[in-house]
């Protein structure tokens, strides 16, 4: 058995445990039981973590979500160069629905994948890359939020903010695998 179905069946067996220590007697809560059952749930609490945190460390399983972060940071920026170099033929009050349509799935997979960048390059890196990305990030929500306001300025400008971000930020991936020695100093 796995460390993880371990720490599953110890998370049920204490906290069904817990629960049961609280209704037998209607008057008390039994803390002989209670809280024995309770840190029964909590060590497999632990136990889960610990096993997912072994697992999210190893070399296959970084080196997938490694691809997964910069594939869906190219289509984000394919998406967003082509959004941007359109946007005067879209209508403004549109541009939220064509954003849902581009961006979402990519954006959730890069989110999923991102703790790699750190595990493989580092929290540097990590804290590089992510700086930028979640500008790009706050910027496409701004303009999707302009868009529903029907503020047109506002959408052009904050695409092409958007834009820059998401550019750069594929380019420090781009230039992490092909030198992951670089240090932060020389993304700026």
């Amino acid at each position: 058995m796995t460390m993880k179905l371990i720490g599953f069946l110890m998370v049920t067996v204490g906290f069904i445990a817990a629960a049961l220590a609280t209704v037998v007697d209607e008057s008390a809560v039994s803390w002989l039981w209670y809280i024995p059952a309770l840190g029964l749930g909590v060590a497999g609490v632990i136990a889960i973590r610990v096993d997912d945190a072994r697992h999210n460390k190893t070399e296959h399983h970084v080196a997938s979500r490694i691809e997964n972060v910069e594939s869906s940071l190219e289509k984000i920026a394919t998406n967003i160069n082509k959004l941007n170099t359109d946007k005067h033929s879209i209508n403004t009050y549109d541009m939220r629905y064509r954003i849902d349509e581009l961006f979402v799935d990519d954006l959730a997979m890069f989110v999923d994948a991102r703790e790699s960048i750190a595990h493989r390059y580092g929290m540097a890196a990590y804290g590089e890359v992510m700086s930028t990305f979640a500008a790009g990030e706050r910027y496409l929500n701004r303009v999707w939020s302009a868009s529903a306001d029907g503020y047109i300025d506002e959408v052009n400008a904050y695409l092409e903010k958007a834009r820059e971000q998401f550019v750069d930020s594929l380019e420090k991936i781009r230039r992490l695998k092909t030198s992951p020695d670089l240090q932060t100093s020389s993304f700026s």
